[in-house]
């Protein structure tokens, strides 16, 4: 055997850390994507954020020697416009009354007044104290009850058990396995300190089941209330004929007047189901949406919400620092600015990227902002995939956590892809059309005589729809519209 060489010739598909690194940045949401630049920009000094500039401490850079004029500086709307993208304001129509301005703009709140006049009570943002949470407040009342430190140590571990709703997450067992080893509490104990909780506000914390928590909130009304009694033997044996609404039957199996029963079932719908979640702290989130659409003449355009846009940019100051820098301190700070460079260019492309796919996607559902949620045609992301020149992955990854606005409210990307149902003329409808002209229908039955499953279905073979009950059956479910003989009691 000799050593020897050879060649051989082959092809390999390789990812770049450039291309990696976009990849990433066009899955991220809006949110994501701010934190992960920001935690980028914090180990990189040859980045920064527009607003976080300060005047006179970016200086101009030599540019034959850095080459940092290659308008990487911003990815502002405007560097990813197209034809149908002339600026990167919201549409006029996107305000509550019309008036032009930017539903995202702030800027002038609060500046008519004291601009200029060194109030020094603007230059603070105002400071909301934490609210109270659940446990907090039972906490409260428990030190202001009268329980004995044995029972307060108790009643601390039953609150703390305690899930958002206002239930006892925890099996017996588990609590007393929390209790402090030296406390030796039985089981009894428990239970009956976790029955005076229930009594704290809101009535009902503490509870172990749905029965439980409407039993202790019907035994806080007076015995004098109308149906009282009723109401409790309704809870305690017949909760689910009352989910049913099935008043006549519940009449019967009582042995009380159907008048006597709805008074009852009225009255445990004025209970509080879930008494904890009045006292749910987690903050409202809100969607920034992505992407404006609007009409000019007869064609729906398309525009990148600035304000979502990061305004990532070079420094200038630290890149002028290049020249004088020697060694492995040049060396790494022309690196820092490659990769500037590369994040720039990255997030250059996901805005391209972004308006690109949404553009198309408005081509195809443009039936769907003029006419509703009826006209929504059948949608795959393999159609926009070979509309725009790229991968279904790609798609995917553009369309999840992406929000676009439009007349008709704001919408996850993904919203748009539905698949199809054949038509008599040889079409197709989506779900989404079919699940909206199912719900029109009911909306339009007459309560006396609701239509059934079967009978929706033949109402959409009369459109030209071809679909089947159990279709029908499913769509109704997911809408969560009861079935015809729940909706007729209910009426």
């Amino acid at each position: 055997m000799k050593p020897g060489l050879q060649f051989r010739l082959h092809q390999q598909l390789t990812l770049t850390p450039q291309l990696q690194q976009a990849i990433r940045l066009l899955q991220l949401s809006q949110l994501e994507l701010e934190a992960e630049l920001r935690q980028i920009a914090e180990g990189n000094p040859l980045l920064e954020f527009e607003e976080e500039s300060t005047e006179g401490s970016i200086e101009s850079a030599d540019e034959d020697a850095f080459r940092t004029d290659t308008g990487l500086g911003s990815t502002s709307a405007s560097s990813t416009s197209s034809e149908e993208h002339d600026s990167g304001e919201p549409p006029d129509w996107a305000d509550g009354d019309g008036a032009g301005e930017s539903p995202m703009d702030f800027s002038s709140v609060g500046s008519a007044s004291g601009s200029g006049s060194g109030n020094r009570d603007e230059d603070f943002e105002p400071q909301n104290a934490a609210a109270e949470t659940m446990q907090e407040h039972l906490l409260w009342q428990l030190n202001l009850s009268g329980f004995t430190p044995r029972e307060r140590a108790i009643a601390t571990v039953i609150i703390d058990a305690l899930n958002p709703d206002g239930y006892v997450a925890e099996t017996p067992e588990a609590l007393l396995a929390a209790l402090p080893a030296d406390l030796q509490a039985s089981a009894e104990e428990v239970e009956a300190v976790r029955r005076r909780v229930q009594d704290f506000d809101p009535v009902g914390v503490a509870s172990r089941d749905l029965r439980d928590c409407l039993r202790v909130q019907l035994e806080q009304f007076d015995d004098g209330t109308a149906q009282r009694e009723l109401a409790l033997r309704i809870v305690d044996s017949e909760l689910e004929l009352l989910a049913r609404n099935d008043t006549g039957r519940l009449a019967r199996k009582l042995r009380a007047g159907e008048d006597e029963v709805a008074a009852a079932a009225a009255l445990i719908r004025s209970l509080d189901p879930r008494p904890g979640a009045a006292l749910d702290t987690t903050p409202v989130e809100y969607v920034a949406p992505d992407v404006y659409t609007f009409k000019e003449g007869a064609r729906w355009r398309v525009s990148l919400n600035p304000e979502c846009q990061p305004r990532l940019g070079l420094n200038q100051h630290y890149c002028s620092l290049i020249a004088k820098a020697r060694g492995e301190d040049a060396s790494w700070m022309r690196g820092q600015l490659q990769e500037a460079r590369w994040l720039i260019k990255s997030l250059e492309s996901r805005a391209e990227t972004l308006l690109k796919v949404t553009e198309a996607i408005v081509r195809r559902q443009s039936a769907f902002l003029d006419y509703g949620p009826e006209a929504m045609h059948p949608l795959v992301l393999r159609e926009v995939a070979e509309e725009v020149g790229m991968h279904e992955s790609t798609i995917s990854r553009v369309t999840t956590r992406k929000y676009i606005h439009t007349p008709r409210g704001t919408f996850e990307l993904k919203h748009f892809f539905s698949s199809g149902v054949s038509t008599e003329d040889g079409g197709s409808a989506s779900s989404t059309a079919i699940q909206a002209m199912l719900r029109k229908l009911v909306e339009s039955e007459d309560p006396r005589k609701p239509l059934s499953d079967q009978a929706l279905a033949e109402e959409l073979h009369r459109k030209g729809i071809q679909v089947a009950r159990r279709t029908v059956a499913k769509y109704r479910e997911a809408m969560r519209i009861p079935s015809s003989s729940e909706r007729q009691r209910a009426s």
